[in-house]
């Protein structure tokens, strides 16, 4: 491999063949709207809760992509699903649905 004086730090490499991605699949098979959202961050610009802990359904979805699984929890915890990313979304997806479907999934998870 050529060596260009560069790598990527270890915190930002992901390697996709050894994430989990189940919980991301069980979430589009509940919510396939998901699979429509661009990430303009609409949604995290109106976010009520956004400065203060730091959710962002753009931010969530991206995480879930990742496998990090436990970024996701926080973020969720910090939702108060007043329902805004939903009204500022530009493809119409319903945020607030989608948050408490991963929240179901979250707690399927942890029973089984």
């Amino acid at each position: 491999m050529i060596d260009f004086g560069f790598n990527l730090a270890p915190s930002s490499a992901v390697n996709l063949d050894e994430i989990d991605l189940s919980r991301y699949r069980a979430l589009l098979r509940m919510e396939p709207d998901a699979r429509i959202c661009m990430g303009c961050g609409s949604c995290t610009a109106t976010c009520t809760a956004g400065p203060f802990s730091g959710m962002s359904v753009r931010k969530v979805l991206l995480a879930l992509e990742r496998g990090q699984h436990v970024e996701v929890n926080r973020m969720l915890e910090g939702c108060m699903l007043c329902g805004k990313c939903m009204m500022v979304c530009p493809r119409g997806i319903n945020t607030r649905h989608l948050i408490l479907s991963l929240c179901r999934i979250k707690q399927e998870e942890n029973y089984d």
